[in-house]
């Protein structure tokens, strides 16, 4: 592997990182021919349609990058990630998706309510349903965020929010 290179793996994704310098794409495209080779060599298969590439340019004059093309197929190109982090390093899209996901969760948590769940019970389906969503990967966004996200963001989480709303009593 050329040291300007990652590979990181996560559940089920693997991303190469590959750092280009002076315009030399050559280190990052042969690690990716190595990693398609692995693959061919264990049995295992690239699904050329679900791979995509991101090219993060913070340089003022900025050049057309070709794409990666891996078993006869070009890779695509996107501006953003699944998980919303957008080519030019902003977490807006991330938030706004989380904030908006969390949002459509305190109709059936009113719906428990109306059942006349008890208070602990009504605070557990919260948390895993509205809370897990706020918090999930937090640490590593959450300090990036432009005083506009946040400030939605921290109303859909605030308890009091929540409470105003009818939807809950948290003790």
């Amino acid at each position: 592997m050329h040291s300007s290179n990652h590979i990181i793996k996560f559940a089920d994704d693997t991303p190469v990182v590959g750092l280009i310098s002076k315009n030399d794409e050559s280190a990052y495209r042969e690690e990716v021919q190595r990693l398609t080779a692995w693959c061919k060599a264990n049995n295992l298969s690239l699904n050329v349609e679900k791979t995509k590439e991101m090219v993060v340019d913070l340089r003022r004059a900025q050049s057309d990058h070709s794409p990666l093309n891996v078993d006869g197929s070009d890779v695509e190109i996107v501006k953003s990630t699944k998980f919303h982090l957008a080519e030019d390093l902003t977490w807006s899209l991330n938030t706004s998706s989380i904030t908006k996901k969390a949002q459509q969760r305190p109709y059936f948590l009113q719906r428990l309510r109306k059942a006349h769940l008890p208070p602990p019970i009504l605070t557990t389906f919260y948390r895993g349903t509205i809370e897990s969503i706020l918090s999930s990967r937090i640490t590593a966004w959450f300090g990036n965020c432009t005083v506009s996200d946040r400030s939605g963001f921290t109303h859909t989480l605030h308890p009091s929010a929540i409470r105003k709303k009818r939807y809950i009593w948290l003790k």
